[in-house]
Order: C-alpha cells, then sequence, then structure tokens
C-alpha cells in the first residue's frame, strides 16, 4: 500500500512529482538493537507489505505517514516499544528475561468459530513465521479438557494448505505443543485467576502481552472482561480483547454494550472484529482508488449511476435457526459487513493510512447517511423448495425456529449518503441465504456516455450503453471492468467485453484467511481494521428505526424458493431508482 505526498509547490515539475506514489512513504525495519545484525530482510508471503522478516524475529511493522510522523510501532521482541498509548516495559529487560512474548487465549475454544476459524488461522501465521519467537496458545471454555485433548481437537481443523512444504508435520506438532487449556466458568474470577497462573508460568518471566478472542455469545462478553480485567490482564504489557459480532441488536442495546465493556477497558483494548474487513478485496478497494489515477476523478455523483453491494448465499440456517431468528439478515449481514464496506467505499481520502485518519472518515460517511424507511427496504424469507430430486426445507421448518417467525432471511435496501459527493446516488444492498449462488461483490455502474455516438448500435438497454466496475470478493477473488468494445468484422457490432484481474490466475499462492490478517493486526496494535464505538454508534442509527418498525408491525417477509434469486419484489425496489440488478445479466454467468 502505497501513500501519496501532497505539495503546495507552484512549480510544474514539483507538482508533477507531488502526483506521484513514493514507496519510501513506508519504511520496514529491524528493532535498532538488531538493525546491525539483520543482514538479510525477506517479505512474509502473507503478512501485510508494510512487515518484514529479520533472522529470528518476525513480522516487524514500521510505518511512515506521508508527514514523515510515526503511525505505527508495533514489535514482538526485545524491546521498549509503546503500545496502546502505554509503555510495555520500564526499561531493557532484566537479564534472563530474554524479552516479549504473546499470549493469545480464545475464550469458547470447543466453539465452531474457534475449531474452523481462529485455531487454523493461528497456526497460518505460526507456519509463515509471522508469529513472534516466543508466544502462547490456550483455550478457555466451560467444558472439562485436558491439553492434549484441545490438541487432538484442533489438530483435524490444521492444514498446511499454503503451499504444503516438506515440515508441515513438523510445524503442525511445534504448534500444537504451545497450545493448553483452562476449563472455568465465563463469570468466575476464580477461573481466570487460575489461567493468569499458567500463563505466568508459560511467560517465564518474559515481559508479558496477552491477546483474548472473545469467542463466545454477545450476552456474555461483559462477564467473560469483567472477570478476565480483574485477574488475567498483564501488570506489564499490553492486554487487548478482540470482541465478535453482533454488537447489539439496536442503538439502545450496542451503546449499553460499549458502556458494559469500558467500566472494565479502554476502547484502545477493544478491538471489534469484522472479518470482511480483513478480506482480500476490501483491503484492495482504497488501494484501487487512491493508488490509481483513472478511478478517483470518476468516484462521485458525476459518473457513477449506482453502487450495489451484494451478499448471498446457497445455504440455509441448517440448525442454528434458533440462533439467527434473534438477530436477522438485516442485523447479521447488512448493520456490519455490508455497511462497513459501503464507509470504506465512499469515504474522502484520509490524511494518512493511520488507523484513525481512516476510521474518522468512515464516519463522517455514515453519520452522513439518512436514515433507513421502510418503503426502501423489501424483506423476504425462503421457504420449502423440490429441485433435482432433492428437497430443501424452507426456514419455518427448522426445528429451532419459533413457529410463525417472519424473521427476515433476505433483505434488500435502498440507501443515501446526503454529501457532496454522493447526493442522489442510490447505493443499493441485498442479502440473503438460500439463494441461487454464493456470492460477495461491490458493483459500480457508470452513468451513460452523453450524446453517445454509438448509441443505434448498442440500442435502448441501459445497461448495455453504460460501464460497470465490479469487485468479486468471494468466491474466486476478481476485479474487473465492463466496456463497449468492437466486435471484430466489416460491419460496426459492439460487444460488452471485461478487462479483468482474476486473482486466481495473476497471483499463484493462496490468498490469506481474513482472520489471518484481523488476528496479526490485534497482536501489533493496528486498528485500521476493526471498528470503533462511534463508527458503531453511526452505523446503528440508519438500522435501528426501521428494525423497530419490521418488528413492531410484524411485516410478514415475501416468500421465496430454496435456491431462488430471492423475492420479486428487490427488483421492484431497484427498478424505483431506475436500476437492475447488476447480477442477473447473461454477461455475468459465464464469468
Amino acid at each position: 500500500m502505497l501513500a501519496a505526498t501532497p505539495s503546495r509547490s507552484t512549480d510544474p515539475m514539483a507538482a508533477t512529482a507531488a502526483l506521484s506514489f513514493h514507496p519510501a512513504a513506508f519504511s520496514v525495519s529491524a528493532h535498532p538493537r538488531e538493525a546491525a545484525a539483520a543482514t538479510t530482510k525477506q517479505p512474509l508471503r502473507h503478512c501485510s507489505p508494510l512487515r518484514s522478516v529479520v533472522p529470528r524475529r518476525t513480522c516487524l511493522l514500521r510505518a511512515r505517514s506521508s508527514n514523515g510522523r510515526p503511525q505505527i510501532s508495533a514489535s514482538f521482541g526485545n524491546s521498549n516499544e509503546v503500545l496502546d498509548g502505554m509503555p510495555t516495559g520500564d526499561g531493557p529487560p532484566a537479564p534472563g528475561q530474554g524479552g516479549s512474548t504473546v499470549s493469545i487465549t480464545v475464550v469458547g475454544a470447543s466453539g465452531d468459530l474457534a475449531k474452523k476459524k481462529i485455531f487454523p488461522a493461528l497456526f497460518a501465521l505460526f507456519y509463515e513465521d509471522c508469529l513472534p519467537e516466543h508466544f502462547t496458545v490456550f483455550g478457555y471454555a466451560r467444558s472439562k479438557m485436558s491439553d492434549e485433548e484441545l490438541r487432538n481437537m484442533i489438530s483435524t481443523t490444521l492444514t498446511c494448505r499454503i503451499d504444503k512444504r516438506e515440515n508441515c508435520g513438523d510445524k503442525m506438532e511445534q504448534f500444537l505443543k504451545r497450545c493448553f487449556y483452562q476449563s472455568g466458568q465465563y463469570n468466575s474470577e476464580e477461573g481466570f485467576a487460575e489461567l493468569d497462573r499458567k500463563l505466568k508460568e508459560k511467560e517465564a518471566g518474559r515481559l508479558p502481552n496477552r491477546l483474548f478472542y472473545l469467542s463466545i455469545p454477545p450476552n456474555i462478553f461483559v462477564d467473560v472482561v469483567r472477570s478476565a480485567s480483574r485477574t488475567a490482564s498483564s501488570s506489564s504489557g499490553w492486554t487487548r480483547f478482540i470482541v465478535e459480532k453482533p454488537f447489539g441488536r439496536d442503538s439502545e442495546s450496542s451503546g449499553e454494550l460499549t458502556r458494559s465493556l469500558k467500566k472494565y477497558l479502554v476502547e484502545e483494548q477493544i478491538f471489534r472484529i469484522d472479518h470482511y474487513l480483513g478480506k482480500e478485496l476490501v483491503e484492495n478497494l482504497s488501494v484501487l482508488r487512491f493508488s490509481n489515477l483513472v478511478f478517483e476523478p470518476l468516484w462521485s455523483r458525476n459518473y457513477i449511476r449506482n453502487v450495489q453491494f451484494i451478499f448471498s448465499e446457497d445455504f440455509g440456517t441448517e440448525g442454528r435457526g434458533g440462533y439467527f431468528d434473534n438477530y436477522g439478515i438485516i442485523r447479521d449481514i447488512m448493520q456490519n459487513h455490508l455497511v462497513q464496506i459501503l464507509a470504506l467505499f465512499a469515504m474522502e481520502t484520509p490524511v494518512s493510512l493511520d488507523a484513525e485518519d481512516i476510521r474518522n472518515e468512515k464516519v463522517k460517511v455514515l453519520r452522513s447517511m439518512r436514515q433507513l424507511k421502510l418503503e426502501d427496504v423489501v424483506v423476504g424469507q425462503y421457504k420449502g423448495h423440490s429441485k433435482g430430486g432433492r428437497s430443501y426445507p424452507g426456514y419455518a421448518d427448522d426445528p429451532t425456529v419459533p413457529k410463525g417467525s417472519v424473521t427476515p432471511t433476505f433483505a434488500a435496501a435502498a440507501l443515501f449518503i446526503d454529501n457532496a459527493r454522493w447526493d442522489g446516488v442510490p447505493f443499493l444492498m441485498k442479502a440473503g441465504k438460500a439463494l441461487h449462488t454464493r456470492r460477495a461483490e461491490i458493483r459500480v455502474q457508470f452513468r451513460r456516455v452523453p450524446g453517445n455516438l454509438y448509441r443505434r448500435n448498442i440500442g435502448t438497454d441501459l445497461d448495455k450503453a453504460t460501464n460497470e466496475l465490479v469487485l468479486r470478493v468471494q468466491p474466486d477473488e476478481a476485479i474487473y471492468l465492463k466496456i463497449n468494445n468492437k466486435v471484430p468484422g466489416l460491419g460496426m457490432r459492439l460487444d460488452r467485453s471485461n478487462l479483468n484481474l482474476l486473482y486466481s490466475e495473476r497471483y499463484r499462492r493462496e490468498i490469506p484467511d481474513a482472520y489471518e490478517r484481523l488476528l496479526l493486526d490485534a497482536m501489533e496494535g493496528e486498528r485500521r481494521l476493526f471498528i470503533r464505538s462511534d463508527e458503531l454508534d453511526a452505523a446503528w442509527a440508519i438500522f435501528t428505526p426501521v428494525l423497530r418498525e419490521l418488528e413492531d408491525r410484524k411485516v410478514a417477509p415475501e416468500l421465496y424458493p430454496y435456491g431462488s434469486r430471492g423475492p420479486v419484489g428487490a427488483h421492484y425496489l431497484a427498478a424505483n431508482y431506475n436500476v437492475r440488478w447488476g447480477d442477473i445479466t447473461s454477461d455475468d454467468a459465464a464469468f
């Protein structure tokens, strides 16, 4: 990622230079004590471009903003750095202490998220030498389990999927030896006090830094934070808590959760994770816009007709209906994943790549958005359907779903940003379960060419006459731009073609999982991809009124068959703004 260096010089040559992007805006270096010993640096395959490897050290980060001031200063080695605004030690480590260590505690270690995502992500970071030399992983849950039983449980989900090197088995064995378990109640200070005792044994006198990942239901967040902060916080290093969504059900409950957490933590210790912000294409969104001159001048109401954020899953709740019924698709997907991507897409150019500068701009976008109205929302719920000799159950057929539930499994919405850049541009969102395909993408549909000389060759189809930029987040990550092109031959016939970047063809290495990036960022104190409390408040302010209206009026969702494209009402909603959903055109089916 590159940073622009502004200049106020009136000299034309200087002005031209000011438009270039300077790699020197970032520097990656070893800690000064080891700089002399560091003879070689190799970029990490899966670490950020801002990170580098120094022999026997890992993932050191040194970033400067374009004005030369430090943005981040985080490392895992023998240092006396400042993290979370507080010194991590009182000077150089005492003889025999051996520097610092990081202890990662996964609270809710026996749950699906921990087994399928968090432990595999930690192993992938270890496999790629992105973790510090001294680290320990602890699982904490109510289940009775030994260290060996935990290792057996998580070993079934670990894979050396990155490039299957020969030392895979050895790496896995080394990682599992650093995994331990502590059983205890989530509201038990005694349980976390015992965890603290075991952590101190593993830390062995080193400077202790501790990360807690709360892979648990939100109704016990506060209990865990209260117990852990009182009895298992680091006495001299940093202590951080990663909190999973959902962050409340509306503005009121979200605010109450934030206030409760802040009784025991400061904002800098709370890392609200939205794993979609760690996905490669979402990370690339800012790079695409701010480091390519061709896009930024077009990024406004003057050239963009509408923007679409589309999320679809080809499976239903599948036994998780009881949990899902408490939230619904708007809270589960729109209010967090999609609105966060929208804020990144629509924000003004930040002062720097510093986390606070970026999050400040996102908040401005969210605060500029209109509250969502019921007439701009369509909700649906999937029903049972038979296809190819197989029967697919409806949402209401799930035994864990309350009888007569009107919780939407599909929603489409039209949102608007009332600022100078985006005034009048519809931002359309669509999210649903049990649809015809699995997809997450951003579609930017541009305006028609004024006085188009080739309008007779194109016809009256507005969508075929306009350009469209598509960022496919998943699956098969890709960026492609739809353009009008002449078909070779003696006649004048136009065709729609794609200028495309397929990640699988351009970049042969596997893209890291979002949890890998976000876990590493949390350990390094990088907050750019985590959600600040005022961001959360602004996002809930958009959706809370319509959520309450839907529930108070018990609005019945439109039924749609399992495996279909969703309710017909979504197409009428788009048509109200002279828009056609971009994922239903024939030229996308084959791409």
